[in-house]
């Protein structure tokens, strides 16, 4: 994806500067004056877009950020859960234990394939209501087992709640306006590099080539960020397969 960004970039830079090289230097005249009233506005030009470019990588890796938190979130509460769960007396136990083994087995294994496919798996309300049907169902006989209980419900709301943010963030993305000002941003930049009248091909080529680099990579950076759960450099599911491994004894 980088070296596409790149390469697109370079391409319609370097596109530019060669055909259009011998009509700019006829009708704006020899440098260094051109080169002077260029600047003048590429610099303007790049202040507010790299300004736009900057607060929108910034925003999309913060996002990206807050989702790896909400897993981990999400991840804890069901270690906290399942330990909590421990107290409890047999069978209920087994049975509750059983629910979040279930839960998890199905984020690593179903959830998380599809949600890398910008997809909810509908499986995991049927799960998560069949806990809540049990937990409601456990009548507490003595003063520990109401200690236990009333802890285990506060964290079972925890658990929900980093659960939802989770799904809320499964189709999150950069909204198909921001890409358009984005990309014609771009090509805007680019087209000012067309102006430059340089007597060196090579030199108006590098220095054009790097700035195209530069705005190529920021691009790829932007998109690899966004959708956090799509893409090679996406949010994992390792923190619920440690809990797998770590607190209910499962292998991979």
């Amino acid at each position: 994806m980088a070296a596409l960004f790149c390469g697109a970039c370079l391409l319609f830079t370097w596109g530019g500067v060669l055909l259009l090289r011998p009509w700019v230097r006829r009708w704006l005249g020899p440098e260094p004056g051109i080169n002077d009233f260029a600047s003048y506005f590429l610099s303007a030009y790049g202040v507010f877009y790299g300004l736009v470019l900057g607060l929108i990588a910034v925003a999309t890796y913060q996002n990206f950020s807050n989702v790896e938190t909400t897993v981990s979130k999400e991840a804890t509460s069901i270690a906290t859960l399942y330990r909590d769960m421990s107290a409890y007396p047999d069978p209920v136990r087994g049975r509750l234990q059983k629910h979040m083994q279930d839960y998890v087995n199905f984020l690593i294994n179903e959830a998380w394939p599809a949600q890398q496919q910008g997809q909810i798996h509908p499986g995991g309300s049927a799960r998560v209501t069949a806990l809540h049907h049990d937990l409601l169902a456990f009548e507490p006989t003595s003063r520990r087992d109401e200690i236990v209980h009333a802890e285990t419900l506060r964290q079972f709301n925890v658990f929900l709640e980093a659960r939802y943010q989770r799904l809320q963030s499964v189709t999150t993305a950069l909204s198909s306006v921001l890409w358009w000002v984005v990309c014609i941003g771009a090509a805007l930049n680019f087209s000012l590099l067309w102006f430059f009248s340089l007597d060196k091909l090579s030199a108006h080529l590098a220095l054009s080539g790097i700035l195209a680099l530069f705005v190529g990579l920021m691009l790829f950076f932007i998109a690899a960020m966004d959708n956090p759960f799509r893409g090679e450099e996406s949010v994992s599911p390792d923190a619920y397969k440690l809990v797998r491994q770590r607190l209910m004894n499962e292998s991979g």
